[in-house]
């Protein structure tokens, strides 16, 4: 299972009650913080989740308001805050402009307070944890180093108690050694394997979370069967040209990828503040029912059989 916490849902400048882009994808002791605009280590302290294991930073796209938080980030990190290291992911002309922030406006010749590794990543898989993976993806959006990240579980066998049962495996470190894709032989001298008393394999939860995006058609793919599709929805139809022309997307855009991929849940962020939230929904709801609208805060579980 995945955990989702929206710390800014706003478009393009903050709002009253949104902040700029920036939310945080927990799995088990794993943290990832995905974008980081203006204002997001207030947010992380109003959340009261603090910066422990907050070490892995995925940037989007190098556009300010996704950017500029890191500025604030390690400005605090220099003086009131410690962690190990910090690791922030992102395509070269991203970390670029993320290295003249950090280098040339914080730090200014001084060394970082942690071990500070900016790290280009291609498509693809970059970050393999025992149970998941995280995979950097193509979106087409104004500028090169564009990305979308995939977080997904590894498909498991589900353990069949009542299998281990009738065999008379004993509860203990027997059925875990099983889990673990090992042969045991009990006491009686019955030989059991893996296959006696694991299930077919059953894919894990898939999180897809897409940044600021100009089309949709090059994304169905990686979204297809997605448990949740966290997605931009900066413009309504009223406005499609204007989304056009800004390479952004309207709510009905959203849902319509949501619709075409098959996906169980449609989130929706990146809200302009031109808008009612009531009428994004609206809009999105009218082709994919089971859409919301994120806001500041919000928490979503995101789990395999949703």
């Amino acid at each position: 299972m995945f955990e989702l916490l929206f710390l800014g849902t706003s478009a393009s400048a903050p709002s009253a009650r949104r902040g700029l882009s920036a939310q945080i994808v927990t799995h088990n002791e794993y943290r990832f913080l995905v974008d980081c605009g203006e204002g997001t280590q207030r947010q992380i302290l109003q959340a009261g989740i603090g910066f422990k294991h907050l070490n892995r930073i995925l940037i989007t796209h190098g556009h300010l308001d996704h950017i500029l938080g890191l500025g604030g980030l390690l400005s605090t990190f220099l003086r009131w805050e410690a962690i190990d290291e910090l690791e922030i992911y992102a395509g070269r002309q991203t970390l670029e402009r993320i290295h003249d922030l950090l280098y040339g406006v914080v730090l200014r010749g001084n060394p970082p307070p942690m071990p500070l590794r900016l790290i280009e990543i291609q498509p693809g898989t970059f970050f393999e944890a025992d149970e998941f993976t995280v995979t950097a993806f193509p979106v087409t959006h104004r500028g090169p180093d564009c990305l979308g990240y995939l977080f997904e579980e590894k498909a498991r066998r589900p353990f069949l108690p009542e299998k281990a049962d009738a065999l008379g495996v004993p509860f203990g470190p027997e059925r875990g050694r099983l889990v673990a894709g090992e042969t045991i032989t009990l006491a009686n001298g019955t030989r059991v394997t893996p296959d006696d008393v694991l299930g077919p394999a059953e894919r894990g939860a898939k999180l897809v979370i897409v940044g600021d995006a100009g089309r949709t058609d090059d994304l169905v793919e990686v979204c297809r069967g997605a448990n949740a599709l966290v997605i931009e929805a900066t413009y309504l139809s009223e406005e499609a040209e204007m989304a056009r022309q800004f390479s952004h997307l309207t709510a009905r855009m959203a849902a319509e990828l949501a619709l075409r991929a098959e996906v169980k849940r449609l989130i929706l962020t990146h809200i302009s503040r031109r808008y009612r939230e009531k009428d994004v929904l609206a809009e999105a709801q009218a082709v994919f029912p089971n859409t919301v609208v994120a806001r500041d805060f919000d928490v979503f579980q995101i789990k395999r059989h949703q």
